[in-house]
């Protein structure tokens, strides 16, 4: 099967679309997930669903934080290594520069995890998240008619059944691999425009990014005798190489490699609080850490912070992208991603019960609101910035 033609786009709009994103993206790597969905599939049309579905397939088997590895090859894949650069500095950039500037202030602000304007964007994130479980749904699984339908329904909701009665991060992958087998044996091949791209990258440079992130794991810990800044930088980069399963679980990690020895234990609590406070990936925590840290210069941790905590995630998916997009051409393993992407629906439904919807709706008013901002999104086709906005202003005034 012939990879299907991508749109060419300048870095420019990369950067300029993935901004807008950077500063409205709330509610966590799943919330990530259904905004760049609602604006790279349904609004700019500049992927299919079957085209942001393998590339969400394909981050949920890398450690490191999904919605940004999404975001990186999906800039990436329109607009080369200019584009994956635009795409993760400005998604990355306006949540790390909200986080160094918190740490600067340290605790002036206090706790912003509970106001009513915070509760009102992780409200939206609910609603948009819906939205793209139900998009994804309609194009991937299907209505379950004939044997391919029930098949993939059952795939999708077998997954979900799992994984809300099995949280953790080896359920997922356990989950996954599972329904790529089933699709493999009993679904037929994705014909006409389903998934695929164009490769970019030869195998060759694929397989040298990925030696060079398991390479930063032997280095950095051989340079972190030199300097309490390489040792900083070497344990925030063996968190982010060695994590699955999204923004919170790199928190243990994190804390186990710099707390006491960079920063306090208050401090690094104070800095969570705030990260769940600013849109973008919660992993620009290590931005916070950074400039939190009082062992070496802060605005250098702050650097160093928000560059290793991505690296080895990035050059991961990027290192992937050539064998994935080779793989994906094969009829088998168009069977088996058919599988795979029905589980990744399934995947995404059971995050928008927990964490999404658990950690948002509380009571009538916050399930009210879920309502109305779902009704905005898909009966009155906002742009799901506005209804972030809109559900921020009305948090502040009738939430907490």
């Amino acid at each position: 099967m012939s990879a299907s033609p991508l749109p060419a786009v300048p870095a420019h709009t990369v950067f300029a679309a993935f901004l807008r994103l950077g500063l409205t993206s709330f509610g966590g790597p799943v919330a990530h997930l259904g905004f760049f969905r609602e604006e790279f599939v349904d609004r700019r049309r500049w992927l299919s669903d079957a085209q942001y579905a393998d590339v969400v397939a394909l981050a949920q088997f890398l450690p490191g934080p999904a919605s940004s590895q999404v975001g990186c090859a999906v800039g990436f894949l329109l607009a080369g290594a200019r584009g994956a650069l635009a795409a993760w500095a400005a998604f990355t950039l306006p949540s790390a520069l909200l986080l160094v500037g918190f740490a600067a202030l340290a605790g002036r602000a206090g706790d912003l995890s509970g106001a009513g304007w915070v509760s009102g964007l992780k409200l939206a994130a609910v609603a948009v998240v819906a939205q793209a479980v139900a998009g994804m749904w309609g194009s991937l699984v299907g209505a379950g008619e004939g044997t391919p339908g029930r098949v993939r329904s059952g795939l999708a909701l077998g997954t979900a059944v799992g994984l809300l009665l099995w949280p953790g991060a080896w359920t997922q992958l356990l989950a996954l691999l599972l329904c790529a087998l089933v699709g493999w044996r009993w679904l037929p091949a994705a014909t006409g425009e389903g998934g695929g791209w164009p490769l970019r990258l030869s195998r060759r440079v694929g397989l040298g990014l990925l030696g060079l992130a398991l390479a930063g794991l032997v280095v950095l810990p051989l340079l972190a005798p030199l300097s309490p800044a390489w040792t900083f930088a070497d344990r925030v980069y063996r968190a982010g190489a060695l994590v699955f399963g999204g923004g919170h679980v790199v928190l243990p990690l994190l804390e186990a490699g710099l707390v006491p020895d960079f920063l306090s234990a208050g401090s690094f609590l104070t800095g969570y609080g705030a990260a769940n406070a600013v849109p973008g990936p919660l992993f620009t925590f290590a931005s916070y850490l950074g400039a939190a840290q009082t062992v070496f210069s802060p605005l250098l941790g702050a650097a160093l912070g928000t560059v290793f905590i991505f690296l080895p995630g990035l050059l991961l998916m990027l290192g992937a992208l050539p064998l994935w997009a080779e793989l994906s051409r094969r009829p088998g393993t168009r069977r088996a991603l058919g599988g795979l992407n029905a589980g990744v629906v399934g995947l995404l439904l059971a995050a928008l019960y927990d964490p999404v919807f658990t950690a948002a709706v509380h009571g009538p008013r916050d399930l009210a609101l879920v309502l109305l901002a779902y009704a905005a999104l898909t009966a009155g086709k906002l742009p799901a910035w506005a209804v972030v906005l809109g559900a921020a202003v009305i948090g502040a005034g009738v939430l907490r």
